[in-house]
């Protein structure tokens, strides 16, 4: 009998729901109620923790969970201020996309980091950054609430994750540096050429699938033959799409996945330069 597989993903919030669709369309049916902690899949053999994401990569690394998914910001902050955290990204999954980066009042006349006092809530990340620029600065942990910091005047500025920037509007703040680009990711406490379970390996191939998915499209359109090198040319990101000759002479049928997005422009340059019958499909799975 296969080993059971472990998966440990965030409790609750937006990263809980992207990894549950993630985990669902990659055939993965499970359910949750209330406060359980475990899930079971229904169909097939995985157990799911439901934990908190600052867990995840500790989870991992002791061989409790075999696979995690959680934001690279996190994975790195363990990293920085844990020796023991040995988890390791084997999969960028391409959503709960976000920054840490470095904000101030919109009103202070601040330069530099160099004898600032820097509130963040990932201190092992600010200050492997400051040692890699030669910075000296005081930094102070803070739980919630980082923004309210230089107000209050606990600290000079303040380094926090970032998405759209309304919070930092909100509580007039600007940003002025950023230290790293995050997404969800998923870990691994080996990395991924020395992962042997076939099993494990199967379902990174089904997450790699859904997610190359999402970013596809499927591409139908008539052309004229002699119209074909110049249409292929604009379809984004295909990869030898299919020709298939059409009973009308002189005319083809060109079909292709195409891993770009395909906007309206694209459409009405592929009209302009001789296709018709322009059809764009959304793709659920693919396997490569």
């Amino acid at each position: 009998m296969a080993k059971k597989i472990t998966i440990a993903i965030q409790r609750k919030g937006r990263l809980f729901d992207r990894s549950k669709d993630l985990l669902i369309k990659s055939g993965i049916n499970f359910s949750t109620s209330g406060d359980k902690l475990l899930a079971r899949s229904s169909n097939m053999n995985i157990d799911i923790l439901l934990v908190r994401d600052d867990d995840i990569p500790s989870l991992v690394s002791k061989g409790v969970a075999d696979l995690g998914i959680v934001g690279q910001n996190v994975l790195a902050e363990q990293v920085a201020s844990n020796k023991k955290i040995t988890a390791k990204s084997v999969l960028n999954l391409g959503f709960s996309k976000c920054r840490l980066a470095f904000a101030k009042p919109m009103n202070s006349k601040l330069r530099s980091l160099r004898n600032k006092i820097i509130a963040t809530s990932y201190p092992g990340l600010v200050k492997k950054f400051l040692k890699t620029k030669n910075i000296t600065a005081e930094v102070i942990k803070i739980n919630g609430s980082v923004e309210l910091t230089p107000y209050i005047g606990i600290a000079d500025c303040i380094c926090d994750l970032v998405s759209s920037g309304a919070t930092l509007d909100a509580n007039n703040l600007i940003e002025f540096k950023t230290l790293m680009d995050s997404e969800a990711v998923l870990i691994s406490s080996i990395s991924y050429i020395k992962i042997k379970d076939k099993n494990i390996l199967n379902l990174i191939k089904r997450f790699e699938g859904v997610i190359n998915a999402a970013e596809s499209k499927y591409v139908m359109l008539n052309a004229e033959t002699k119209s074909i090198d110049k249409i292929c040319k604009l379809l984004p990101g295909a990869d030898s799409p299919t020709i298939i000759p059409l009973q009308q002479q002189d005319k083809v049928a060109i079909h292709a996945l195409c891993s770009e997005p395909v906007f309206w422009e694209t459409m009405e340059k592929l009209k302009s330069n001789g296709a018709s019958s322009i059809l764009v499909m959304p793709v659920e799975k693919i396997l490569n």
